[in-house]
């Protein structure tokens, strides 16, 4: 028996010194043990999985990704700082770090109680979207803007008792507070401004959640109004991310905001001779027969003036697929236009050019 411990001894003896701290094998294989969970760990807690996991919890997607990747470089750091202190390198988890003021330990609580205080904001905003506000009869934009005030009440709250547990003397942030002034009013301007355009966009209500807006050459549906940002979907399936000061600063086109009626101008060009009467009678047909064509305001035809190879005329049309498809109901007016045409014998006629070049290339074949 004291032969076998005799033997193994070697593995715990001192093989290596580093910094007046003896390292066995025992413990190089412990460190390496260690770093091997640390990389397994934190693979896991940022994995789809664990955000999947997240979300059915109530954390928001955009928030269940910081979320997740907060705990698992937490895991990370905290695992690798074990392994050291099992090779043999002590770490005084209750000595605070130079230059933070924060022990090991006190910086993981913190770390921790962040997590929670995000989750917490998600789903204290989601509970009371669904459980008060969907039934208070608001709107739907003004329920969507009071709980992201109070999701944002909630982590500023947090983070204040978050620091004041951990031993943050919240007095001295005055300096920081000082600091991020400055710092606001140099590089930070543009992420304050936008912060607070959020704001009065949410307070205001220019836009919300499924308006149709144009602004600064975007065009789409309003799905996201975020702190900093406002997510657009264009007709054509692209996300675009417009900073909230775009719609403050800038004139923005909200096709949904109030009567949701469009009037649709359709040009049309008909040839000399043809019968106005039957063009005119047909053009109100065309739009009577559309279904998204609205009865009210009826559709009208104006004859605009005379070309130098065409009679000008535009139908008026009103209706709210502006906010929806407005290219496709143009698209099938002009469609249903053609064919009506066609079907009374008015012709369309073809710019001049086009004719002559026409003529010269039938006058060249004939000539062979």
């Amino acid at each position: 028996m004291l032969a076998v411990m005799d033997n193994s001894d070697w593995f715990f003896q001192t093989r290596l010194q580093f910094f007046q701290h003896g390292i066995s094998l025992a413990g190089i294989v412990a460190f390496g043990v260690c770093v091997v969970a640390a990389l397994m760990f934190s693979s896991i807690l940022q994995s789809q999985a664990v955000r999947s996991f997240a979300q059915r919890m109530g954390l928001e997607k955009s928030l269940a990704g910081i979320v997740t990747t907060m705990l698992g470089l937490s895991a990370f750091v905290g695992l690798i700082v074990l392994g050291v202190e099992l090779g043999g390198i002590p770490i005084p988890w209750s000595t605070p770090v130079p230059a933070i003021g924060l022990s090991p330990l006190q910086i993981i609580d913190l770390v921790v109680m962040i997590a929670a205080i995000l989750w917490l904001s998600s789903a204290g905003k989601r509970f009371v979207f669904n459980r008060f506000l969907s039934q208070s009869g608001l709107d739907r934009s003004l329920q969507y803007a009071v709980a992201q005030v109070i999701g944002y009440v909630i982590i500023v709250t947090g983070l204040i008792v978050a620091m004041q547990n951990v031993g943050i003397n919240l007095s001295a942030l005055t300096v920081f507070a000082g600091a991020v002034g400055v710092g606001v009013g140099l590089g930070l301007q543009n992420i304050a401004s936008n912060f607070i355009s959020g704001l009065v966009i949410l307070a205001e209500r220019p836009i919300k959640i499924g308006d149709r807006v144009n602004v600064d050459g975007v065009a789409g549906r309003v799905q996201h109004i975020r702190a900093r940002a406002t997510t657009v979907i264009t007709s054509d399936n692209i996300t675009m991310i417009v900073p909230n000061s775009k719609f403050i600063g800038n004139t923005v086109t909200n096709w949904t905001y109030g009567d949701p009626k469009v009037r649709f101008r359709i040009p049309v060009k008909i040839a000399y001779g043809s019968d106005l009467a039957k063009v005119r009678e047909a053009l109100v047909s065309v739009a009577k027969e559309h279904p998204s064509a609205l009865a009210e305001p009826a559709p009208r035809v104006f004859f605009d003036n005379f070309g130098d190879t065409a009679l000008n005329f535009e139908l008026v049309v009103w209706s709210d697929e502006m906010s929806y498809h407005p290219r496709s109901f143009r698209s099938d007016l002009n469609f249903a236009i053609e064919r009506k045409m066609a079907e009374i014998g008015v012709q369309i006629p073809v710019p001049l050019q086009i004719e002559q070049i026409v003529k010269m290339f039938k006058e060249h074949v004939a000539n062979g």
